[in-house]
C-alpha cells in the first residue's frame, strides 16, 4: 500500500463503493473498510430503491411531494430535486453493471409500493436489494486498477494538514499514516449508540465523530428514525428488519389482543410513514400495557411470500416463525439517521477537501423523517456527485503537496475499562426512543458528557473498542445536547 493517494474513501457500503466506481482511472483511490467489504448497513437494506422510471404513471413531482410529506417539509428542496431527478440514471447504471433487479415478463423492472409513497416506484431484488447492490459493486470495484482496497482496517483518527489529510489506520496491529488531498467519509449510521438496532455491528458513527473533531458542521443528529417493524427477538441487540415492503404487500399490524389498530392513529393505517407507525405502536403499547405486536400476512399465498420475501421467510424460520402461517412479532427499533455531517449538493463538508456521503451525511434530503427506500438512492446520487466534484478539483488544481505530517503517538496504552458503550446505549434507549422523555435529557447528557471526558482524558491503548466507544460517546453527546437545548428536530 502506498503512502499517498489522491482520495481516501472511508467506508464500503453503497456510497463508498459507488464513489470509487465514479472516479476516472487517472485518480488514485484508497478504499478503506473497517471489516470485510460485505459488512455494511447498505447490505442489510431489504426493500429496494425508490425512483421514477415510469413517467406515464408516476412523476418526479409526485416523488418529491411524497419525500417532503414524509420529511414534515423540513427537507432541503434543492437536495430532494437533485435526488429525484438524477437518481433514475444512477439506478439504470447499476442495473447495467449487473445488479439483478426483479423483472416483469416484459423485461421492465418490477415496482412495489412502500409506506409514504403514492405510486409503485420501488425497484428491488426480492427482499435483499442492498446485498444485491453491494455485492455487484464490490465485484466491479475489485476490477479497477486505480483503486486499492484495504479491508479489516480501522481508521482511528484523521489529521488535517495544509492541502489534505493524514488518515491514521490500524491494520494488523500496525499504525499506518496515509496522506491524501481529499477524503470522502461514507461510514454509515449510528445504530450502536442504541441498545437495539437494525444496523450492522460496525455502525458506530465513526465518520461523524472524526468530522466533529475536525471542526466540520454536524446537523440534526437527533433526527433518528425508529423503524416500526423490527423482529421482536428477546435477546438480540442487532435485530433484523421486517421490510416496509411486507406492509406494502398487504401485511396488517395487530396489537396484543389480535386487533388491527393503525387506522385509529392515522388514516393511512399501516402505510403511513415510519415515524407515524412507530408512534402509533408506542401509544398503543401504553394503552394496552403490552409490548406484544404482530405483523400478519398469512392471508397471502405461501408460494408468493416465499418468492417475494425469501430472506425474511428464512430468517423468521430460524426464530421459529413461519410467516406463511404465523404472525410475526415486531416492535420499533433504531434504524436510520436523517442528520449527520452537513454537506452541500456536491457532498462537500465545511472542512475543505472533506466530503461525506450516505447515512453519515446530512444532505437535507430526508427532512425530519426518511421516506422508505430513499436511502440507497441518496447514497448513489451524492457519492457520485462527490467523485465528480473531486475529479474537477484535481483537474483544475492538480495534486498538491500535503504539508508537514503531524507527530503521531503510539498505539500502546493501558486497557480501556469495560462498560462505557453499554452505559451510553442505556442512556439513549431510556431518554430518546420513539417518544422522547424530556425530563431525562439533562441528566442523561451530563452522564454522557462525563463518559466522553473519561475516554479522552487517559492514555488508553488504541483498539477498535476505544475508537468505537469514543465515536458513540461523541454522537450521544451531540444528540442529547440538541434535544435538551430544544433544537428543532
Amino acid at each position: 500500500m502506498d503512502k499517498k493517494y489522491d482520495v481516501v474513501i472511508v467506508g464500503t457500503g453503497a456510497a463508498g463503493l459507488y464513489a470509487a466506481l465514479s472516479f476516472p482511472n487517472s485518480v488514485k483511490v484508497l478504499l478503506v473498510s473497517k471489516r470485510e467489504l460485505e459488512l455494511s448497513n447498505s447490505s442489510l437494506a431489504q426493500g429496494g430503491v425508490a425512483c421514477v422510471l415510469d413517467t406515464i404513471h408516476d412523476s418526479y413531482k409526485l416523488h418529491i411531494t411524497d419525500t417532503l410529506i414524509a420529511g414534515k417539509y423540513k427537507n432541503n428542496l434543492s437536495a430532494v430535486e437533485k435526488l429525484v431527478s438524477e437518481g433514475p440514471s444512477d439506478v439504470l447504471k447499476i442495473k447495467d453493471l449487473g445488479v439483478d433487479f426483479d423483472l416483469n415478463e416484459d423485461g421492465t423492472m418490477c415496482k412495489t409500493l412502500e409506506a409514504g409513497h403514492s405510486r409503485n416506484r420501488i425497484v428491488h431484488h426480492k427482499d435483499s436489494t442492498g446485498k444485491a447492490i453491494v455485492d455487484r459493486l464490490i465485484a466491479e470495484v475489485s476490477k479497477l486498477n486505480n483503486v486499492t482496497i484495504c479491508d479489516n482496517a480501522l481508521v482511528y483518527s484523521i489529521d488535517k494538514v495544509l492541502n489534505g489529510f493524514y488518515i491514521n489506520i490500524l491494520k494488523n496491529k500496525e499504525a499506518l499514516h496515509i496522506g491524501c488531498n481529499y477524503c470522502l467519509l461514507a461510514t454509515g449510521g449510528i445504530g450502536r449508540v442504541y441498545k437495539y438496532t437494525t444496523n450492522s455491528a460496525i455502525a458506530t458513527g465513526d465518520g461523524i465523530a472524526f468530522s466533529y473533531m475536525l471542526g466540520a458542521k454536524i446537523s440534526h443528529l437527533s433526527r433518528i428514525q425508529f423503524h416500526p417493524t423490527a423482529f421482536a427477538a428477546d435477546q438480540d441487540r442487532e435485530r433484523f428488519l421486517i421490510s416496509e415492503a411486507v406492509r406494502g404487500e398487504g401485511a396488517v399490524l395487530l396489537n396484543c389482543k389480535g386487533e388491527r389498530f393503525a387506522f385509529d392513529y392515522d388514516k393511512r393505517g399501516e402505510l403511513a410513514p415510519r415515524d407515524v407507525v412507530s408512534n402509533a405502536i408506542m401509544l398503543e403499547s401504553i394503552k394496552t400495557n403490552s409490548e406484544k405486536f404482530y405483523l400478519d400476512i398469512t392471508h397471502k399465498p405461501a408460494d408468493f411470500l416465499k418468492n417475494r420475501f425469501p430472506m425474511i421467510y428464512e430468517r423468521c424460520l430460524e426464530e421459529g416463525v413461519d410467516i406463511t402461517k404465523d404472525k410475526i412479532p415486531v416492535f420499533p427499533c433504531q434504524h436510520y439517521l436523517m442528520g449527520g455531517i452537513n454537506v452541500d449538493l456536491d457532498a462537500r463538508t465545511s472542512v475543505d477537501g472533506l466530503y461525506a456521503a450516505g447515512e453519515c451525511s446530512h444532505t437535507g434530503v430526508h427532512g425530519a423523517n426518511r421516506l422508505a427506500s430513499n436511502s440507497l438512492l441518496e447514497a448513489l446520487v451524492f457519492s457520485r456527485a462527490a467523485a465528480a466534484d473531486i475529479t474537477r478539483r484535481i483537474k483544475k488544481y492538480g495534486r498538491k503537496t500535503l504539508g508537514n505530517e503531524p507527530a503521531h503517538r503510539g498505539i500502546e496504552g493501558k486497557p480501556m475499562p469495560q462498560g462505557y458503550r453499554s452505559k451510553i446505549r442505556e442512556l439513549l434507549q431510556d431518554a430518546y426512543f420513539v417518544i422522547p422523555k424530556p425530563e431525562k435529557f439533562e441528566q442523561s447528557y451530563k452522564q454522557a458528557e462525563q463518559i466522553l471526558t473519561e475516554l479522552f482524558s487517559d492514555n488508553f491503548e488504541i483498539t477498535s473498542d476505544l475508537v468505537e466507544a469514543k465515536s458513540i460517546a461523541i454522537v450521544a453527546n451531540i444528540i442529547l445536547d440538541e434535544v435538551r437545548e430544544g433544537i428543532n428536530l
